[in-house]
């Protein structure tokens, strides 16, 4: 058999061959305009993200900056009642991006979940003008007679446009600006640390803008014209979701849901009762029955995943508290504050220029951290340990708490005088507001603290599938503070007879509220310092357990056995764990 050259063949495939090789003319451009194409168009994709995440935002703290005012001055709310609609909605709008997420995931899918939670938000951010328009200047007829709303009618309205927004709001955060979609999956602790300070940072400076500009707007120019601001701004958010309606949505990977985790709970719970009453057997951790092999519903991969969530549960219960301090802000400080002298000179200073206090410690102490965190490493010396960070957060919002009781001693000594906001005029401390200011420095310190470390800790302990689910939880325990703090401002307000939490504060001891709040922080602060070693090292990553088919066949084999009691318990056991 002769071997011939390959080029030289008698039907001319080389040729064809050799033609394969050559390049395609239509091909060529396509180097050069590829990828100037993709880098522009992912970042207009960037651009309609921040453009979506400061509307968003600027409608939420648009709405809470404004709803005690309007609830106590206009609603004629007590300041119990106006606390905890404030504290609800921040709490519902917190919630809401888990709920809808989900939501969206398993039934109706992103897209029409979007279009929804859009129209919704339109929808709710529409319905605050309504109840807040000063309708004796508008609504005028030929008889010079005012229409004015009825007071159930403001109410209903009210309570639908803050529903319908925090709605909207949860769907814009969990679909168009989750966490996920910032890609960290291969970032290092530094990094992931300076990510979260600096994400914060913007947050708190958007904030910023709008507790200054939506405050003096509502209170110095055109009354309740506040409300319109929100409105204005998700007609922005809506032309952003219009120009990359199909670039902004970011879907998550796979990887359990809170769904599967919550069933991995329960039913280790249900098997448990059934161990006590029938069955026999041990296993290393009662989450284990809820184990196919067991006798459980799950597998071992869901149960193991679930086992390390567990572990950062303790992280997530002690931040219920202290998320119920930071939310004296808008609610008790915001309070306290409303009944102080607002006047610098002859200027009557919005209420919100006190919350912009509490963010200056944000704003400076992240480029700060920063700073610090990188000469540690290039000195090759290790950094405060994020539990140890957290630690120091919360004693500084005790200490907040604290100081608030005691400035409300100081400024009940002052006498009264006559102040006008929003057109009525209210009987307040003549103590200037400037006082108040240690307080919200302190809350804005634990702050800028706390959250960046809370977020690296649950990013960093958990595996990469399951990361997202990381994060819902410690979403769901901040959301869970707000209606915690709701709850306390309820349960003291009606155990005290209205003495704790008074609605004319010259006639009561609100004192007393901020002291009980600073005691029950106090021991939260000691039961995180006596749990937070757990918590130390981030080095070790919690690893997910993954099982072969035929080791999961070995398993289900082994769980039969087990319950027709057969088998050589032991025996069966070290052949499956040489296997895994």
């Amino acid at each position: 058999m002769v071997v011939g050259d390959p080029n030289k063949l008698p039907d001319g495939r080389g040729q064809l061959r050799r033609h394969s090789r050559a390049p395609r003319p239509d091909r060529a451009p396509r180097p050069e305009h590829g990828p100037p194409r993709k880098s522009r168009k992912k970042l207009q994709v960037i651009i309609c993200v921040l453009l979506v995440e400061l509307c968003e935002r600027f409608t939420f703290f648009g709405i809470v900056c404004n709803t005690i005012i309007f609830c106590t001055v206009k609603l004629g709310y007590d300041n119990y009642l106006a606390a905890t609609v404030n504290l609800c909605f921040i709490g519902a709008s917190t919630l809401t991006p888990v709920l809808v997420g989900w939501f969206a995931e398993t039934c109706l899918g992103r897209s029409k979940v979007l279009y929804i939670c859009a129209f919704l938000h339109f929808f709710g951010t529409a319905m605050l003008p309504v109840v807040a328009f000063p309708f004796e200047d508008f609504y005028i007829d030929t008889h010079h007679m005012t229409h004015q709303l009825e007071r159930r009618e403001q109410q209903i309205l009210f309570y639908t446009g803050l529903l319908a927004a925090a709605l909207g709001i949860g769907g814009i955060r969990a679909i168009l600006c989750p966490m996920g979609a910032y890609s960290l999956q291969c970032y290092n602790q530094h990094q992931l640390l300076s990510f979260f300070n600096w994400f914060y940072w913007l947050v708190n400076l958007n904030s910023t803008v709008v507790f200054l500009g939506i405050a003096y707007i509502q209170q110095s120019v055109a009354k309740n014209l506040g409300f319109l601001i929100p409105f204005t701004s998700v007609l922005l958010a809506l032309i952003a979701i219009h120009m990359m309606r199909n670039n902004l949505t970011y879907k998550p990977k796979k990887g359990g849901s809170l769904l599967t985790t919550l069933g991995v709970f329960l039913n280790s719970l249900k098997m448990c009762c059934l161990h006590y009453r029938h069955l026999s057997g041990d296993v290393g951790s009662w989450l284990d029955r809820a184990k196919e092999n067991n006798g459980g519903r799950y597998s071992e991969t869901h149960v193991e995943n679930v086992k390390v969530l567990a572990k950062l549960f303790p992280l997530y219960g002690l931040q219920l508290l202290y998320r119920a301090c930071i939310t004296q802000i808008p609610s008790g400080y915001y309070i306290q504050t409303m009944n102080s002298n607002l006047h610098l000179t002859s200027h009557l200073l919005p209420i919100g220029a006190m919350n912009v206090i509490s963010i200056i410690p944000l704003l400076l102490l992240a480029p700060l951290i920063e700073c610090v965190t990188t000469c540690y490493l290039s000195a090759e010396k290790t950094p405060l340990a994020p539990a140890k960070v957290i630690t120091l957060g919360h004693a500084c919002a005790t200490l907040s708490v604290l100081v608030a009781g005691l400035s409300e001693l100081h400024r009940r000594s002052y006498p009264l005088v006559e102040q006008t906001l929003s057109g009525k005029v209210l009987q307040v401390s003549s103590m200037p507001c400037f006082h108040l200011a240690p307080q919200y420095i302190l809350l804005g310190l634990a702050e800028a603290l706390v959250t960046p470390a809370c977020s690296l800790i649950s990013f960093q302990l958990t595996p990469s599938h399951i990361r997202g689910i990381s994060l819902h939880f410690l979403t769901l325990s901040y959301g869970g503070g707000c209606f915690l703090a709701a709850l306390i401002v309820q349960l003291v307000y009606f155990l005290s007879g209205g003495n704790f939490y008074p609605d004319a504060l010259h006639d009561g001891n609100l004192e007393r509220f901020f002291f009980l709040l600073a005691s029950l922080m106090a021991v939260n602060t000691l039961v995180f310092w006596r749990v937070s070693n757990r918590y130390i090292d981030l080095s070790v990553r919690g690893k997910a357990l993954t099982v072969s088919p035929l080791a999961e066949k070995l398993l289900h084999y082994k769980a039969c056995l087990r319950f027709y009691d057969t088998v050589d318990r032991s025996y069966t056991t070290a052949s499956i764990e040489s296997i895994l």
